[in-house]
This record gives C-alpha cells, structure tokens and sequence, in this order.
C-alpha cells in the first residue's frame, strides 16, 4: 500500500469521509484553543462535566422529535446552559466550589440522560448519542459545526486579552473593570456551544476529548500561551486526522479512535515533552555559561 492509498485515497474516494475531516478540523480549530483556558483555569473536569449536561436536553429532543439535528442541538444547547447557570447559582450563594457544583450537576445530568433515552430509544440510539458517529456528519451538521467555530472563534478573539487577565488575576480585572464576572459566564458559553457541535459527531462522551486531550499534551511543550492554542489546534488536526484513516482502514469506531489517538499525542508528549516531560525532568540538557 503506498503512502497515497493509505492517507489521500480515502478523504478523495469518499465524501464521507471529507465531511468528516472537515468537521473534525473544524471543531479542533474551534474547540482546542477554549480547552488551553481550560486547563490554565485548572477547570478541565468541568469541561467533561459540561459535556454531560448537554445529554438531557438532547435525549428531551430525542424523545419528541427522534435522531433529528436541530431539536437536539437546541435541546442540548438549553440544557447545557440551565446546567451551568444552577452549578454558578450554588457556587455563589452557598460554600460549595465550582468543580463540585459542576460534577454534581454532571452526574444528575448523565442519570436524567441516559433513562430519556430509555423510555424510547434502544441501546443503539443511546450508543449513537452516548459516542456519537463523525463518519454519519452530513452537509448540515458541517455548516452548523461552522457556523459555531465562527462565531466561537470571533469571540474569543475580542475577550482574549480580558480572559488571560481573569486566568491569572481576577481580582485584578474585578478592580478594573468590574466585569470578570462576564468573561468567565461568557467563556463557558463558548464552551457549551463548542461541546454542542462536537456532540452532532463525537458524542456526548467523546466530545470533550477533543477539547481537552491537545490542550493538556501542550503544557509539556511550552508556557508560552499563543503557541501552546497554535499546538493545541496542530494536535487535535492530527488527532482527528490519523483517528479517521485509523477507523477506515481497521473498521474501528471513529469517536473513540480520534479520542485515542489524541491521548496518544498526550502520552507521547508526557515523555518527550521539553517542558516538563519525563525525559526533560530526568535527562535535562545542559546549560553552558
């Protein structure tokens, strides 16, 4: 087999298959510099637990309306938001931190979820919105996962220098400007809507993977906050990429095997990474004076 039929032939043969990558390298682009904020916010958990509050609102859509794209996007949309706004309400008004509200939220949302979709649908239905299939992306599905990597992408464009601020010192911005507040509401918007359209492809388990798996491989490349979103978005195209060709040629499940593959990436840069990687941290190069 030649370089050609393993890596070209397939995303040239098969529409399919173009569908796909586009709406991977898409949802990278869009989704992987949000999980950089994440991991700087030490807020990755309630990345994953965000992921599963979309599931009741999708499984309510589900209910009504079956395996349809827009009731379940904004029934997964709505729940995704009412989630985040009781976890914040508790975190503010009671003594509970952010990540408990969030995983207590998480684990009620996936519980909600999962008996919805019991009521109608079969174990089919619920492996299908559980872990998604990115190879099933068809024409509206691409234009609604652009549309939000746009929108996405533009707003975090204009909040960026304010969100850098409210990682590292939000006390600083509260003083200043008085809306640290509303770049973190804001910011967890942008990661509902970005876990949403991951969600059409990957499922709601898988959706996160995409996110947060680049993101967390680049601390072992760079402090350095531009260049760890640009690794960020180069990990998770390649994840996506060698996750696809690896469920063509092997007929392996295409969520999981992106996932996989992105933790591969995690894994290798645990050990090869130059800032703080295993071999880095025990083979240190030598400095010369």
């Amino acid at each position: 087999m030649t370089i050609y039929q393993a890596v070209i032939q397939p995303f040239v043969d098969y529409g399919f298959m173009r569908r796909a990558l586009a709406a991977c390298i898409t949802m990278a682009a869009s989704a992987a510099p949000l999980g950089v904020f994440l991991v700087l916010r030490r807020m990755a958990l309630v990345g994953d637990a965000v992921s599963h509050a979309i599931l009741p609102g999708a499984a309510l859509a589900f209910l009504f309306a079956g395996v349809a794209l827009w009731p379940m996007t904004i029934g997964g949309l709505v729940a995704g938001l009412l989630m985040a706004l009781i976890a914040g309400v508790i975190t503010r008004i009671t003594t509970l931190k952010e990540d408990a509200s969030f995983t207590a939220a998480y684990l009620t949302s996936l519980a909600i979820g999962v008996m919805i979709i019991s009521l109608k649908g079969s174990a089919i239905d619920l492996l299908h919105i559980l872990f998604g299939n990115v190879l099933a992306v068809d024409n509206d599905s691409l234009k609604l996962v652009n549309s939000i990597a746009t929108f996405s992408l533009l707003t975090l464009a204009i909040i960026y220098r304010p969100l850098i601020m409210e990682c590292f010192d939000p006390g600083f911005l509260k003083v200043q400007q008085g809306r640290g507040a509303m770049y973190h509401q804001l910011f967890l918007v942008l990661v509902i809507l970005n876990l949403v359209a991951s969600f059409q492809a990957l499922g709601t388990l898988m959706a996160v993977g995409i996110m947060v798996l680049p993101a967390i491989a680049t601390k072992f490349w760079t402090k350095n906050i531009d260049i760890a979103i640009a690794l960020s978005i180069v990990f998770g195209i390649l994840s996506a990429t060698i996750g696809l060709l690896l469920s063509y040629h092997f007929s392996l499940p295409s969520g999981p095997a992106i996932v996989l593959t992105a933790s591969a990436w995690y894994l290798f840069s645990v050990f090869l990474g130059v800032s703080g990687g295993v071999l880095a941290r025990f083979f240190p190069r030598k400095h010369f004076h």
